[in-house]
C-alpha cells in the first residue's frame, strides 16, 4: 500500500521509507491519522487523551532531520499510540481508573515510549484500557468500551481494548500494550491482529503503571507481522528501571523473519488448549496447523492448574499493591475490579505458596516440552469477540462466565512467560476474526515471528483495516 496515496493502511515500512524519500512528510501522515480519529473515535473509545500538539511536533522533527539528510530512524513518521498505563511527559498515567486521575503528570516518559521516539515514531495518543488492566473485555467503568471496529457491538477485547481498537479501525500503525494474562493476545484475536507478547523481561517496563509485577509483558500490536518486528527490534534493551529486564543484547528479529519454517518442529497444543473452546477456535488451529503442514500433537499435562495458579497470583499480587487504595478509596473502583482484589486479599498464604510452586514446576514442564519441539500452535481465546455486556456463554456444553473465561488459552502460557504472537485467521463467512498462539521457547520470538509471517505471506493469517 502506498503510503503518499493512502497512509491509513499503508504499514510502518512503507511509511518510513516514503517519509525518508520526501514522497511524503511525517506531518501528512499524522495529519491523516488525526484527522480519522476525530472522524471515528467518538464512536469507537479507543483514545483517553490526543496527543495533537506532540504528535505534530514529533512530525516536524522528522521531517527536518530528513531535510537536513539524516536518517531519522527505521520508524521515521509512523504513527503509534500507547495503552494509558505508559508513562506520558506532561500527561497523569491513569491506568483506566478514576483514581490515578489525581496523580501528579510524570516528567518523563516510559523507557518503550523514549526509544520508539528515538526510531522515528510519531506518538498520537493514550489508549483506552480496562481498570488497572483487571480485565480481559476492553469495558472500561470510567472511559466506556473500547468497541470492536469489525462490528461495535462487540468487545474489543482487554485490557488493552483501546489498542485493539486503533490498530484496527486504522487510527494508528502501531500500538502499545500490556499482556499479564492475555491482554495482547485477546485484543488481537477479537479485532483481527498480529499481536506480540515477548519473553518475560524482555521489553523494559519502565515508566509503566503495574498490574502484577512477576507476570506483566509489554508488546505491540500491528496488522502486519513485519510491523510487530520493526517495533519490537526498536524497543528492544536493557533499563535500569525494571529490574526484571533481561541484561542481555539487542537481538534484532526483522532480518530473519523471512526466513520461513523450514526446518522448525512445529506441535498442536493438545489436551487443554484442545478442549473447551467453541468449534470456531479449534478450526482456526486447525486452519493453522494444515497450512504449516502440521499432524503432530503435544499434550501439556498442567495447563489446568498452571491457569489456576495464574488466577490467584494475579489476584494476591495485584491485592497487594493496591492496598492503600482499597482502603481509602474502595468507592472509587470499578466494583468488578473491587471485588477481586479484595478476594485476592484474603487469600490464605498457604494458597499462595503453593501457587508459586505450580508456576515453577509449570515452567520446567514447559522448557522440557521446548526440548522437542521449537513452536506450538495453540487458540488465543476460546471465542469470537462476545457482545458488549455479555455476562456468559456455553463453552462445551456449560454456561460460563465471560469476563474470566476469554483467557482459558492465554494465561497458562503468559505464566510461564513464554514469547507468543497471536495471529487472525478470517473464516469465509465470519463477520470477526479469531486468533491463534504461536508459541516458542523464551527468548526465540524470532522464531514465533517467523511462523507468523510464512501464514501471513501465505495468506492464512491477514489483519485489515476496519471499515
Amino acid at each position: 500500500m502506498s503510503a503518499e496515496r493512502d497512509p491509513i493502511r499503508a504499514d510502518a515500512s512503507a511509511i518510513a521509507a516514503a517519509v525518508k524519500s520526501g514522497r511524503t512528510t511525517a506531518r501528512a501522515v499524522a495529519l491523516a491519522h488525526l484527522e480519522r480519529i476525530a472522524a471515528l473515535d467518538p464512536g469507537l473509545g479507543a483514545f483517553t487523551a490526543v496527543t495533537r500538539e506532540r504528535a505534530l511536533a514529533e512530525a516536524d522533527a522528522v521531517d527536518a532531520a530528513v531535510a537536513a539528510g539524516r536518517d531519522p530512524g527505521p520508524l521515521a513518521g509512523v504513527p503509534y499510540a500507547v495503552k494509558n498505563l505508559f508513562d506520558l511527559a506532561g500527561l497523569v498515567t491513569v491506568a483506566g481508573s478514576k483514581i490515578n486521575r489525581a496523580d501528579p503528570p510524570p516528567a518523563r516518559d516510559a523507557t518503550l515510549v523514549e526509544r520508539m521516539k528515538g526510531a522515528g515514531a510519531v506518538l498520537l495518543g493514550a489508549l483506552n484500557m480496562g481498570e488497572y488492566a483487571y480485565d480481559f473485555t476492553g469495558e472500561n467503568a470510567h472511559d466506556g468500551a473500547s468497541r470492536n471496529p469489525h462490528d461495535p457491538g462487540h468487545m474489543s477485547g482487554g485490557s488493552s481494548g483501546g489498542s485493539g481498537t486503533a490498530a484496527a479501525a486504522g487510527l494508528a500503525t502501531i500500538t502499545l500494550g500490556s499482556d499479564t494474562n492475555g491482554s495482547i493476545r485477546v485484543p488481537a484475536s477479537f479485532c483481527g491482529l498480529f499481536g506480540l507478547k515477548p519473553t518475560y523481561g524482555r521489553l523494559a517496563r519502565g515508566g509503566t503503571f503495574p498490574f502484577v509485577a512477576s507476570i506483566d509483558h509489554l508488546g505491540p500490536l500491528a496488522r502486519s507481522v513485519h510491523d510487530l518486528a520493526l517495533s519490537y527490534d526498536a524497543m528492544q534493551g536493557t533499563d535500569p528501571r525494571d529490574p526484571a529486564c533481561t541484561p542481555a543484547g539487542i537481538e534484532p528479529a526483522t532480518p530473519v523473519i523471512g526466513q520461513g519454517t523450514q526446518g522448525l518442529r512445529i506441535a498442536v497444543a493438545g489436551g487443554w488448549f484442545a478442549r473447551g473452546g467453541m468449534p470456531e477456535a479449534h478450526r482456526a488451529v486447525a486452519t493453522v496447523a494444515e497450512a504449516l503442514g502440521v499432524s503432530r500433537t503435544v499434550d501439556l499435562p498442567g495447563a489446568q492448574e498452571a491457569r489456576a495458579a495464574a488466577y490467584l497470583v494475579t489476584a494476591t499480587e495485584a491485592a497487594s499493591f493496591h492496598l492503600a487504595r482499597l482502603r481509602s478509596r474502595p468507592g472509587d473502583f470499578d466494583p468488578a475490579v473491587r471485588d477481586r482484589l479484595l478476594a485476592g486479599a484474603m487469600a490464605p498464604a498457604a494458597w499462595v505458596a503453593q501457587a508459586h510452586k505450580v508456576r515453577r514446576w509449570w515452567r520446567d514442564r514447559m522448557l522440557a516440552v521446548f526440548q522437542d519441539v521449537d513452536v506450538l500452535i495453540a487458540p488465543a481465546t476460546p471465542c469470537r469477540a462476545p457482545l458488549l455486556g455479555q455476562a456468559t456463554m456455553t463453552l462445551a456444553g456449560v454456561e460460563m462466565a465471560v469476563r474470566p473465561n476469554i483467557g482459558l488459552f492465554t494465561q497458562p502460557i503468559s505464566f510461564a512467560g513464554l514469547p507468543v504472537v497471536a495471529v487472525p485467521v478470517w473464516e469465509n463467512d465470519a463477520a470477526l476474526p479469531i486468533g491463534v498462539q504461536v508459541i516458542a521457547a523464551p527468548w526465540r520470538e524470532d522464531i514465533a515471528l517467523r511462523v507468523a509471517a510464512a501464514l501471513e505471506r501465505d495468506g492464512v493469517c491477514t489483519a485489515r483495516v476496519a471499515g
